[in-house]
């Protein structure tokens, strides 16, 4: 059973974003797995360090294109993605010094974080520019 279980209530209808959060919600579901099964640490830390790279890659992306379209809450958004960013950037090197280890109250972080940033926070430019949107995948990176 996975940690997350995908749900239409997540789709914004902007089809690179969604495809952006379900391979997020992925990642965060490997992390559990692996958990669960108890891997080593060197696979959860790659597992970890794969999500931070993936969310920063998707943050760039979406930010991007909320800047090409003026989207009038950017700055709001992209300080939400740095918060998100610094703190899983200090987990990662806590996880790396023996300070932290993977547990359920990181992983409970991680799906608060997405779940809420996609349903309150994403949502908020998908209506927001709604009528902008027509033909939109084409122009998503």
């Amino acid at each position: 059973m996975p940690f997350i279980d995908w749900q239409s209530s997540f789709e914004l209808g902007i089809e690179n974003f969604d495809d952006h959060h379900g391979h997020l919600v992925s990642l965060i579901n490997k992390i559990y797995d692996d958990y669960t099964a108890e891997a080593p640490s060197q696979v959860l830390g790659s597992v970890l360090e794969e999500l931070i790279d993936y969310a920063s890659y998707h943050f760039l992306i979406e930010e991007t294109w909320m800047d090409n379209k003026n989207y009038p809450k950017l700055e709001q958004h992209s300080a939400e993605h740095d918060k998100f960013r610094a703190t899983m950037i200090g987990f990662k090197r806590d996880y790396n010094e023996g300070k932290l280890n993977i547990s359920l109250d990181l992983l409970m972080f991680l799906k608060s974080w997405l779940i809420d940033h996609i349903l309150k926070t994403d949502s908020e430019y998908r209506v927001c520019m709604a009528p902008r949107v027509v033909g939109l995948g084409t122009d998503i990176v």
